[in-house]
């Protein structure tokens, strides 16, 4: 790589990162990329770059997300302009780092993926003609736990058959709740579906033919307790049969979930205890999907929304 643009000082700090770091040689380009875009930036300031000061600093970060540069890009780059002004002040170069209380711009929260109404009935009703009928029943009650009382899929596989003092969640099927241990180690009640005790009913009642002894009430085809890494493959290949044009992903019945509640009640309040989130600010995301689909069928359905043939 060509170096001849940078200062004696940079190119100083790239060797004693090289040797100290023991970087790796896809790092130590990056190093190198990051200083050589920090030179033609100070050079099109006309300021040496040792004399750069955080208002240079911040119109470079303006200057890069003015043309496109994520959030997450800007702050990898600061993280290593931010590495060499902190040498260079060990090494006496300069009184003070400029990039020190210099912050990237945020990246917008990508929205979370949720599966229409009518794909998500269709993927929890998809079953397999040639399929295990024992992993079957296993797999369409773990769906519909997802999908129709929100679970994350820790909570999930940490259920047990029954209620117990060692247990980290149940299923108390004639009160049809939810018994689950959250995030934070906090517990939460969710309201369980008749479609989801059905689906547990024909569960159970071949479960025991694998591991009749095990507290798990999801297992694997060896008696063990399912992990989360087993239902994310059962649910991609369950994707596959039912012809899904994503893979489906635990996380993403749970949005479905949420959302779909949502644009029924707009009660976000309750939507909050359902996810068992401890902050409003996190449920808030759902409002935003909730307005896309809301904005979805105004622009098909309204007269002045049409564009003109």
């Amino acid at each position: 790589m060509d170096t001849a643009a940078l200062s004696a000082p940079m190119l100083q700090y790239l060797e004693h990162v090289r040797v100290q770091k023991r970087l790796a040689p896809r790092t130590h380009t990056l190093y190198t990329l990051d200083l050589q875009r920090l030179s033609a930036m100070a050079a099109e300031a006309q300021t040496e770059v040792l004399q750069l000061g955080p208002q240079h600093i911040r119109r470079f970060v303006a200057q890069m997300h003015a043309a496109g540069r994520s959030g997450r890009g800007i702050a990898l780059i600061l993280s290593g302009w931010r590495g060499f002004f902190t040498w260079a002040g060990r090494e006496g170069l300069v009184e003070r780092n400029p990039v020190q209380d210099v912050r990237a711009p945020k990246s917008p929260k990508p929205l979370p993926k949720a599966l229409s109404v009518d794909d998500a009935v269709r993927f929890a009703e998809t079953s397999q003609a040639q399929g295990d009928p024992w992993v079957q029943a296993r797999d369409s009650a773990m769906v519909e736990l997802l999908y129709g009382s929100g679970l994350r899929v820790g909570e999930l596989v940490g259920l047990d058959t029954a209620a117990s003092v060692q247990a980290l969640g149940w299923i108390d099927r004639d009160a049809a709740e939810a018994h689950v241990l959250g995030k934070g180690s906090k517990r939460r009640v969710v309201p369980v579906g008749k479609a989801a005790l059905v689906a547990l009913q024909a569960w159970l009642a071949v479960r025991d033919q694998v591991a009749p002894c095990d507290a798990a009430l999801f297992i694997g085809v060896r008696g063990a307790r399912l992990s989360a890494a087993s239902v994310w493959q059962r649910l991609r290949e369950r994707s596959l049969v039912a012809g899904m044009t994503t893979p489906v992903h635990p996380h993403m019945l749970r949005h479905s979930f949420a959302s779909h509640v949502l644009q029924s009640s707009q009660d976000l309040r309750a939507v909050q205890e359902l996810l068992g989130h401890a902050s409003i600010t996190t449920t808030q995301v759902y409002t935003r999907l909730d307005f896309q689909h809301l904005a979805q069928v105004y622009d098909q359905a309204h007269p002045r929304a049409r564009k003109k043939d």
